[in-house]
């Protein structure tokens, strides 16, 4: 069963803002954004008979590492997560998370890797249903041709974030 609370903060970031929500068991949500109201209405419009309460302190042992991630790229954070979808999305979601970091998979290899040959929508559907931004990295999903394709919270992030990885990874090699 869901739960009926969610508390969520919202940060600001060097490219727009970031809002968490999490339930008692971990990260229920994670939107990206250019201002609060318009990721307070989405919250609301997600989970809708869900309570929301803007609670900082309450996610503030999530917020800090999720800050840290978006500004340097760095090691994807470890965090709890509590992700609501359907078997297929979670199968999805998961294999998402496997991808490393700074590296970009097709639509179509990920459907080909759970067996789906064929089944590049149907992953695309399932990436545009992930309510954990960055955590559970859809962004990492792209194209047949390369192309980034679409990304819910705007393309231009889409391609920051993979930058970003990119470089970080970049980095690391040093």
């Amino acid at each position: 069963m869901a739960s009926t609370l969610l508390h969520y903060a919202i940060a600001a970031t060097s490219d727009g803002c970031v809002l968490l929500a999490g339930s008692d068991k971990g990260i229920r949500a994670l939107f990206l954004g250019d201002d609060d109201e318009t990721l307070e209405a989405a919250l609301e419009e997600a989970f809708p008979g869900v309570e929301l309460r803007r609670d900082k302190e309450a996610v503030s042992k999530w917020m800090q590492p999720v800050l840290d991630y978006l500004e340097s790229g760095g090691d994807m954070p470890d965090l709890p997560l509590d992700p609501e979808g359907t078997p297929f999305q979670c199968r999805v979601w998961d294999l998402l998370r496997a991808i490393p970091s700074g590296e970009t998979r097709t639509y179509g290899e990920l459907a080909e890797t759970l067996g789906l040959p064929g089944g590049a929508r149907a992953v695309g559907a399932a990436c545009a249903a992930n309510r954990i931004a960055v955590l559970i990295p859809c962004h990492r999903a792209v194209r047949e041709d390369g192309g980034l394709g679409g990304y819910r919270w705007g393309i231009s992030r889409k391609r920051h974030l993979l930058e970003l990885e990119r470089h970080a990874q970049q980095m690391s090699l040093f």
